[in-house]
């Protein structure tokens, strides 16, 4: 989803931010995150964003914390999103598309009156997020297509090839990390690469591995 606004430095983002708290969620500069709205927490922060820089943080509970608590702990990196669509259904919720922008380290959480959470966020450690295309070129591409292909044959799955290999490396890995199956430690893991070849390379990595299992159990299955 395109947007109306480039981020050249990151002065330009503000300090503080309110966050979307969701496990095993990932967001990454450039990546497309659909939402669907409908806590009233939630809607708030969305009209607020809407009237504001429409900057929103999308980040992780801790692993640690349980399921159903209502304020669980914050993961220190997350990566925040403008929102580039949004839309009304009519039954009080809202559809929208989150833009990732920058990762940031929450630096604290802010003792807010909103009825959502609100951090302040550093985002200096991560400038290179605003050059699109940075690292790419080191990429293995031809391992990160491999282990996909082995990824959809082992599921039965299928792709559109035609559209993979016309994506750019930085498009084809982030798309790939944002919807991969994986998780909260392994979406952390990727959200926190140094690169785009260390993410790639977790990607590699954690999708051999989760091969290897099926196959382990498939294996004990037939014994």
């Amino acid at each position: 989803m395109a947007s109306n606004v480039t981020y050249h430095k990151i002065d330009e983002l503000p300090g503080v931010i309110p966050v979307f708290p969701l496990r095993a969620a990932l967001l990454l500069p450039r990546g497309e995150m659909p939402l669907n709205v409908f806590e009233p927490r939630y809607l708030a922060m969305v009209e607020d964003a809407i009237r504001g820089h429409r900057i929103i943080g999308m980040i992780q509970p801790d692993p640690e914390s349980a399921e159903d608590e209502d304020r669980p702990d914050l993961v220190r990196v997350g990566c925040a999103g403008r929102l580039t669509a949004i839309g009304e259904t009519g039954d009080g919720r809202y559809l929208v598309t989150l833009t990732g922008v920058a990762r940031f380290r929450v630096v604290e959480e802010v003792m807010a009156t909103t009825p959502y959470r609100q951090v302040r966020a550093a985002f200096d450690e991560f400038a290179s997020d605003l050059a699109p295309g940075e690292g790419q070129e080191d990429v293995d591409r031809d391992a990160l297509l491999k282990t996909l292909k082995d990824y959809l044959t082992a599921n039965s799955l299928e792709a559109d090839w035609d559209g993979i290999r016309r994506a750019p490396n930085e498009a084809l890995v982030n798309a790939l990390a944002m919807m991969s199956p994986f998780g909260p430690r392994e979406k952390q893991a990727l959200l926190e690469a140094a690169d785009l070849k260390s993410r790639a390379e977790i990607l590699v990595a954690v999708t051999e591995m989760d091969l290897a299992r099926a196959r382990g159990d498939a294996s004990s299955s037939l014994q």
